[in-house]
């Protein structure tokens, strides 16, 4: 049973922020990838082809780890910790198109159904931080 996720989680995930995923590779070593994200409810949710690294990675493995920074305001952001616990098939894109929408304001445009599937993520462990900082970096 995952935990819930608090308000400001809630906001950065509903956000579209750009999440990095890692996932575990055969021989134990992390693999890390940007990736757009969705939430349902307290769970997350990422989509993709069932082929991909990621993919292929968290049916061997189901344990994932999260970080998701304010695009404004990198000072902002989360550290996750979890486990996928629903391979759900997205034949239609019905899932990747609300999350392609947040992020774009369209449908996703790669249109190959087959195979396409979101990857629902039960949180374990997050941890919120706004850090003391304007972002301010020099031209």
């Amino acid at each position: 049973m995952g935990i819930p996720l608090t308000d400001e989680i809630k906001q950065l995930l509903d956000g579209a922020n750009f999440v990095h995923l890692a996932t575990i590779m055969p021989d134990g070593s992390p693999h890390s990838v940007p990736v757009w994200a969705g939430r349902e409810g307290d769970r997350i949710v990422i989509c993709t082809g069932e082929g991909s690294l990621k993919a292929r990675n968290t049916a061997r493995d189901p344990r994932v780890a999260l970080s998701v920074v304010d695009f404004l305001d990198p000072y902002k952001e989360a550290q996750i910790r979890g486990r996928v616990v629903e391979r759900r098939p997205d034949p239609d894109l019905k899932t990747m198109d609300i999350i392609s929408h947040k992020y774009t304001g369209k449908p996703f445009p790669m249109r190959a159904p087959e195979g396409r599937v979101a990857l629902v993520i039960e949180v374990d462990k997050a941890r919120y931080t706004k850090l003391p900082f304007e972002h301010t970096p020099p031209k």
